[in-house]
């Protein structure tokens, strides 16, 4: 870059240019989570497969309010210092919203709540549970926050028994501090570990073209697999607003391919890896091509 200048912004590529449409699934997932007040990280996080998942009938469900006590530089959710109290009747309207929509599989993330002396961990648990009594024949994915690396919280929402639980490395170790505010990769490793050891399916997801190389990557799977991770997404960082932090590289999608064969390789049951993949993005796919993975491991090891 010539010094005094400010670099000029990478053109998207055709792969990552998507179509728009809406559908009366659609309308309708818009409309349930409208009426019931609620927020998804599909909204907040300005996800670019939002059309395509309420579309199909399916939203990832954000609680504990839409202010973040974290300012990551890669997120479009707003941050605050003190966000608003939390609001008891959530649980109950995720819960009822998830019925009225019909879901087998149900994705629930959160904001950071740093301000809490728990995290929001007790809040966690009301909505697992509440979701799991409206909606007992529905599977629950939840992508969990750090909680600060209190277990204690962490061991809370694991009690009320998800059967996939997510938490997201974003980025690889070097670009952490650069990337992610107050979370490190020590400590998420930390929480993925600890996750895998209680038995649970757990998955992680990272971001790619924020200036990472091929071989960090790799070294992140090595990393996953010591955690006990089974499944990973890995998709394009795509910047929020120009508040964030530039995209460095956009992937081409030979690269993402050549990261799903050699994380599998490495041991990894499934590895969903693409430009336009996230962590929630057809979830409910990921989870039945891990689990027969995870089977055949299983039955391999017999």
């Amino acid at each position: 870059m010539i010094e005094g200048k400010k670099k000029r912004p990478l053109r998207k590529p055709d792969w990552l240019k998507i179509s728009i449409s809406s559908t009366d699934s659609y309308s309708g997932t818009s409309e349930t989570i409208k009426e019931a007040a609620l927020h998804t990280i599909c909204s907040s996080g300005r996800c670019p497969n939002q059309a395509e998942c309420w579309s199909r009938g399916t939203a990832t469900f954000m609680i504990g309010g839409n202010e973040c006590t974290r300012a990551c530089r890669f997120c479009g959710t707003p941050s605050c210092k003190t966000p608003a109290p939390l609001d008891p009747d959530e649980p109950r309207r995720v819960a009822e919203s998830v019925r009225r929509m019909g879901l087998k599989y149900v994705v629930i993330t959160s904001v950071d709540r740093d301000d809490l002396p728990d995290g929001g961990a007790e809040h966690w648990r009301q909505t697992i549970e509440e979701v799991r009594r409206l909606n007992p024949h529905a599977t629950i994915e939840v992508l969990l926050p750090d909680f600060g690396g209190q277990l204690s919280s962490l061991d809370l929402v694991l009690e009320s028994q998800p059967d996939v639980v997510a938490h997201n490395l974003e980025t690889v170790r070097r670009l952490t501090p650069t990337v992610r505010h107050r979370a490190t990769y020590e400590n998420s490793l930390k929480v993925l570990k600890h996750i895998s050891e209680r038995g649970f399916v757990t998955k992680s997801g990272i971001m790619v073209g924020l200036g990472e190389t091929p071989d960090e990557v790799k070294e992140l799977f090595a990393d996953c697999l010591e955690a006990g991770v089974s499944t990973l997404t890995i998709g394009q960082y795509l910047r929020p607003s120009h508040q964030n932090i530039p995209v460095e590289e956009y992937v081409h999608p030979d690269q993402f391919k050549a990261y799903k064969e050699e994380g599998e390789a490495m041991g990894l049951s499934h590895v969903e890896s693409g430009p336009l993949v996230r962590s929630s993005y057809r979830a409910d796919q990921q989870f039945e091509v891990a689990k027969e993975h995870i089977n055949l491991r299983d039955l391999l090891q017999k």
